[in-house]
C-alpha cells in the first residue's frame, strides 16, 4: 500500500508553476514560504467537495479535479484576483493509483492553465474529501468586494446560468440526450472567469461568483451594500442545449436558484456601461445586463408589467436538502 510520503512525491511533488517569482520553497517541507509581491494585496479562500455531496460516487479523479480547482479560482475571480498559489488536503479511501493518476494529471493540467503552483497539503485515510485553499494577489486596496453596490447600478451576470444544475438532474435521474455532454460538462468543470475579472474590475462595484444560486448570491451583494435589485427574468441568459431540453419555465427557474454555474454577478454604474463593452469588445465571455440595484430592500422580478418580489433561495448544505451539492 502507498504511504503519504510516496503519494506526495509520486503525484503532487510538481504541480504548477510559480509565474509570480513568489513562491520561494513549495511542497516537500513543513510549511511553504512566499515572498508577497510589492504593493499586493493576498486574498484566501478554500474549498471542501465530499463524495456524494458535491459529486457522485465513483466519479473518475479527472473530473473532480476539474470540479475542485475550477470552484476554487472562481472565488478569485469573484475579487478580480490574479491566483497564485494553492494547497490541497485529501482524504482518501484507499490509494487507488488509477484515480490518484487521474486526478493529479488533470489537476497539473489545470495548474498549468490557471498559472497555480501547488505548495503544500495534508493526505488522511477516509470518506472522499478534498479541500483547496487558493491564494491570489490584487493591487493593494483594489479587491473587489460585495459591498459597493449602489441605487442605479446596472446588475450583470456572465456566460449562461442553469447549466450545472442541468447537468445534475441528468446526473441523478441518469437522463440522456444530445444536451446531456455539454451540461454534464458545465457541471463537472466549471470554468473561472478570472480574465473577465481583470476586465471588469476597473468598473464593476461589487462582485460575487454564482455558487449557491443568482438569486441567493445577489442576496449577498444586496445585504453587504444595505440595497435591494429589480432583476428582469426575460434578459437572463440561458444556453440553447439547457432550453431546448427542459423549455423556457423550467430554465428561468434554474438560472434564477440553481447554483454551481461558477459566473460572476457583478454591478457597475450606468454611466460606465459604454466603457465596459469596449473594454469587452474582443473577449470571449458573454457579459448580460439582467436588472439594476435599488434602493428598496429585497429583490423583484420585472416583467410585462409586473413586479412580483421573490424569496433569495439557494443551496443550504445544512438545510437538509439537495443531492450531489
Amino acid at each position: 500500500m502507498t504511504g503519504e510520503f510516496e503519494l506526495i512525491r509520486d503525484y503532487f511533488a510538481d504541480i504548477g508553476g510559480d509565474l509570480s517569482g513568489s513562491v520561494q520553497l513549495s511542497v516537500g517541507d513543513d510549511c511553504a514560504v512566499i515572498t508577497p509581491p510589492a504593493h499586493q494585496d493576498l486574498v484566501v479562500s478554500i474549498d471542501t467537495m465530499v463524495e456524494g455531496v458535491h459529486f457522485p460516487f465513483g466519479t473518475s479523479g479527472d473530473r473532480v479535479a476539474s470540479r475542485l480547482l475550477g470552484a476554487a479560482l472562481s472565488d478569485l475571480a469573484a475579487m478580480a484576483a490574479s491566483p497564485a498559489f494553492f494547497t490541497l488536503a485529501l482524504t482518501l479511501p484507499d490509494t487507488d493509483p488509477v484515480w490518484l493518476k487521474a486526478f493529479s494529471t488533470r489537476l497539473a493540467e489545470l495548474a498549468r492553465q490557471y498559472g497555480v503552483q501547488l505548495v503544500g497539503g495534508d493526505t488522511t485515510r477516509g470518506p472522499l474529501t478534498l479541500s483547496v485553499q487558493v491564494h491570489g494577489w490584487t493591487p493593494a486596496g483594489k479587491a473587489l468586494l460585495r459591498s459597493g453596490a449602489r441605487p442605479g447600478d446596472r446588475i450583470f451576470v456572465t456566460g449562461t446560468l442553469g447549466d450545472s444544475r442541468g447537468g445534475l438532474e441528468t446526473l441523478l435521474n441518469n437522463i440522456h440526450g444530445e444536451q446531456v455532454p455539454y451540461l454534464q460538462h458545465r457541471f463537472f468543470c466549471p470554468e473561472p472567469r478570472l480574465d473577465t475579472a481583470l476586465l471588469i474590475a476597473p468598473f464593476a462595484t461589487a462582485a460575487i461568483d454564482i455558487s449557491d444560486g443568482l438569486l441567493a448570491d445577489l442576496n449577498h451583494i444586496l445585504e453587504a451594500s444595505q440595497v435591494g435589485a429589480m432583476l428582469n427574468p426575460g434578459e437572463l441568459p440561458i444556453s440553447h442545449e439547457l432550453h431546448h431540453w427542459v423549455g423556457e419555465a423550467q430554465s428561468r427557474q434554474w438560472a434564477l436558484s440553481g447554483g454551481e454555474d461558477f459566473e460572476l454577478c457583478f454591478t457597475a454604474p450606468a454611466l460606465v456601461e459604454p466603457k465596459l463593452a469596449w473594454a469587452l469588445r474582443d473577449h470571449n465571455v458573454a457579459v448580460t445586463c439582467i436588472g439594476q440595484i435599488s434602493e428598496t430592500r429585497g429583490i423583484v422580478l420585472a416583467e410585462d408589467g409586473q413586479v412580483l418580489p421573490v424569496t433569495p433561495q439557494g443551496y443550504n448544505h445544512f438545510s437538509g436538502t439537495g443531492n450531489l451539492r
